[in-house]
């Protein structure tokens, strides 16, 4: 409805009242209409003044000077109103009827003794220098409120310790997650990737794990993330290319040799280059020396561009440990925003091993040495790491018994020949003595401690044996490692009596998974036989009591990542660890140095004085498991292990 002018031209609701010097100003601000009367309206008392929209706070005679350079700060973050396209549509819930509230809520007691929860918040990154990105995580809401939100549907309520591990995840642009094996690295990637897809800091993401984990990821993603789907890398090559590069995917899942293959091949398309002749990229094939060489060199023709990711996480990072091999080389080279490893183990055997992995996360510049010194600053900033004693103090205790077992006669005279035999054939070596032949016997020695192959004697087997009649006749469940799967169907055709199963490399994968399921379920199987490089990472196998290592591991990270497929998040009684050592035998020198490794690790990792740590295993040490002089004129620190089976 119009209104006349009034006396001075304008008109009613919005006129000019020179009598009391009310000049006119239109005001408008972006913030919501209201419906007022009308200040100079009200101030002639019209008795019936129109409603009219009005905008507040600002005037057109009025800007304040730091408006221009006031920032807008993105305040939403994982609460954006438009979600994205994979979310499943949010349920409307009924508006709340107008209740008053009359009192506030009174909040829940703390028991006696117990600390009250505080809500975890995102902390800003250190690279997070301005005051926008600063305030985009001082911003978010505490991540419980999520839950109970019911924003964010989960099985279970997380820990307090993988709250903070969810917060900080999301907030790193580079990161490594090093927590202790057990302590569920896996949920609190795939939650922190939750919170990154829906707040639309990342669109694309590339998870990399060893070919037996596909089937844990693919699990877990269905346990903690369903409304996201997830697409494995498999197939010919063909099928395989086309993935690579279909639109629309928002996790892809592959293995470390395919990503390898088929990235190789991708590089020499984009690039024109060609395998052999001038190398840009030389990598180590095998480990053990053999080295291959891929050109990715010339332009003439540049092929389509590589896949390109907002976020590629490495799970079981070590495996790029070597930094001059073909791996790391090539994962090095995806096109990438934010870099993500996950490992319980970023040191294995020397802590040269974490420059690798800081340099995929993009912290060390190509071809960098940085000292002990450098490394540990750069552990504080870049990596997250909790063991189970400091953050699962209710957890069951994990109790490790270190059994010497005295060998029988047929394996000592066995023994004492064998490496009387070796010694003196060491001896007359003489210079051309190197440590590959120091290890084969090593080897020899260790598997006659195992069991004597000409009379088939083992005081180990005997042990197990008493052990395992105890452990059946209670219903309970216990795992075997050893580093050799000959070793293991030996045991298997003397333990038939425990519903024995067997898990290791010789075990077609689609069988794996049936077998463990078995193992879980079958209460008549008590004892599985598992070789350390098949089932010392990703298993979830918490409801065993007894793990049994039948001979060491090299590496003491191996040989936790084996025991801890017990020991970890879930388990409800003690897990107790029996390490089968022979007495007067090759295995208490080895204890020895594993024992000595254990304590390396810890110092690296920051608990202690790094300056002077000796931190890898030379020649000389290795030599000296036979109080033998080193022949290696270098001196240096040289890599064994007996290969994974």
């Amino acid at each position: 409805m119009s209104q006349e002018p009034g006396e001075n031209g304008a008109t009613d609701g919005t006129s000019a009242v020179t009598e009391v010097g009310v000049s006119s100003v239109p005001v408008a601000v972006a913030t919501p209409d209201i419906l007022i009367s009308g200040m100079n309206s009200a101030l002639r008392r019209l008795p019936t003044p129109e409603p009219s929209a009005a905008k507040l706070l600002d005037s057109v005679g009025y800007v304040p000077s730091w408006k221009p350079f006031w920032p807008k700060v993105r305040t939403f973050g994982l609460t954006f109103p438009a979600g994205m396209e994979f979310l499943p549509p949010k349920e409307e819930k009924p508006a709340p009827a107008d209740l008053v509230e009359i009192a506030p809520k009174q909040k829940k007691d703390v028991p006696a003794g117990e600390t009250p929860k505080k809500p975890t918040r995102i902390k800003p990154p250190a690279d997070a220098l301005s005051l926008e990105d600063r305030l985009f995580y001082v911003l978010q809401p505490p991540l419980e409120s999520w839950l109970r939100g019911q924003e964010l549907i989960m099985p279970f309520e997380p820990f307090q310790y993988q709250y903070e591990g969810i917060a900080w995840l999301f907030a790193q642009k580079c990161a490594l997650l090093a927590d202790e094996m057990g302590l569920g690295k896996t949920m609190q990637t795939i939650t922190a990737l939750r919170l990154l897809l829906r707040s639309g800091q990342v669109r694309r993401v590339l998870m990399v794990c060893p070919k037996p984990l596909i089937p844990n990821w693919q699990r877990e993603f269905k346990t903690w993330a369903e409304e996201i789907p997830v697409t494995t890398i498999e197939g010919d090559g063909p099928r395989r290319n086309m993935i690579w590069r279909m639109p629309g995917s928002f996790v892809l899942l592959a293995n470390y040799e395919l990503v390898v293959r088929d990235f190789q091949q991708m590089m020499l398309e984009n690039r024109g280059g060609t395998l052999g002749g001038k190398a840009d990229i030389v990598g180590d094939v095998d480990g053990l020396g053999r080295r291959r060489q891929v050109s990715i060199g010339g332009d003439e023709n540049p092929g389509p561009p590589l896949p390109k990711f907002d976020l590629v996480v490495l799970d079981e990072a070590q495996r790029i440990k070597n930094r001059e091999g073909l791996t790391a080389t090539i994962i090095r080279e995806i096109p990438r925003r934010r870099s993500l490893c996950l490992t319980g183990t970023p040191i294995e055997n020397r802590p040269e091993e974490m420059v690798s992995l800081f340099e995929f996360m993009g912290v060390v510049p190509p071809n960098a040495n940085p000292d002990i010194r450098q490394l540990s600053s750069l552990s504080r900033e870049y990596i997250l790491r909790r063991t189970k004693d400091l953050v699962m103090k209710d957890m069951p205790p994990r109790l490790d018994r270190d059994e010497y077992i005295e060998l029988g006669p047929a394996q000592r005279i066995a023994y004492d020949q064998a490496e009387k035999d070796g010694v003196m054939h060491l001896n007359e070596m003489g210079e051309q003595i190197n440590i590959q032949n120091v290890f084969e016997l090593v080897l020899r020695l260790k598997q006659i401690s195992n069991y004597d192959p000409l009379t088939q004697e083992s005081a180990k087997l005997e042990r197990l044996c008493a052990d395992m009649e105890e452990i059946s006749a209670s219903g309970g469940k216990a795992i075997l490692f050893s580093q050799w799967t000959k070793t293991i169907d030996w045991i298997a055709e003397r333990t038939k009596d425990y519903g024995r199963l067997v898990y290791h490399g010789g075990v077609p994968a689609k069988q794996r998974e049936p077998i463990l399921d078995k193992f879980k379920n079958d209460p008549k199987s008590h004892l599985l036989l598992m070789s350390y490089g098949t089932g010392a990472v990703g298993l979830n196998l918490q409801f065993a009591g007894y793990v049994f290592l039948f001979d060491r591991w090299w590496n003491p990270a191996v040989e936790d990542q084996a025991i801890n497929r017990a020991h970890r998040i879930g388990c409800k009684s003690q897990v107790i660890v029996s390490k089968f050592i022979c007495t007067d035998t090759i295995e208490e020198r080895i204890d020895k140095v594993l024992n000595e490794k254990r304590e390396m690790f810890r110092r690296v990792l920051g608990e202690g004085d790094n300056e002077n740590a000796q931190l890898s295993m030379n020649a000389g040490e290795i030599f000296g498991l036979f109080d033998l002089k080193a022949r290696n004129k270098a001196g240096g620190a040289k890599k064994i292990g007996p290969k994974v089976a």
